[in-house]
């Protein structure tokens, strides 16, 4: 029996409005806004939530220095469409040169990176 269920996965960041805005966008959820804290309600899904870090530094990918803390999975059918669609509400290509992959790694807008899977 679980102990408990997840109610959401929190990302710290410098504007949470702003990268709630991108992963709705990407996700197609709906934007909850509070305090210094946002919450993307994802069809299907997990909450993600978004809170103010002052003085927040984003994680570098790769590196063994500097761990990357967490990244997310989104799974697409069309890696190519996908990739054209979240780098123009603002993502930065990380690792996408290999083409045979089923998978391509981005930085969302606050620096956290991001897998696009057609897996």
């Amino acid at each position: 029996m679980a102990i408990a269920e997840l109610g959401a996965v929190v990302l710290d960041c410098p504007d949470p409005r702003a990268l709630a805005d991108f992963y709705a966008r990407v996700l197609g959820g709906s934007i909850e806004d509070q305090e210094d804290w946002v919450d993307v309600k994802v069809p299907g899904g997990p909450t993600l939530a978004f809170q103010a870090a002052p003085g927040y530094v984003p994680p570098q990918w790769p590196s063994p220095e500097h761990s990357q803390q967490f990244h997310l999975d989104l799974t697409v059918e069309d890696l190519d469409a996908a990739e054209k669609e979240v780098l123009a509400l603002g993502a930065k290509p990380l690792d996408t040169e290999d083409r045979s992959r089923t998978f391509r790694v981005y930085a969302d807008p606050a620096g956290h990176p991001f897998c696009l899977c057609a897996c």
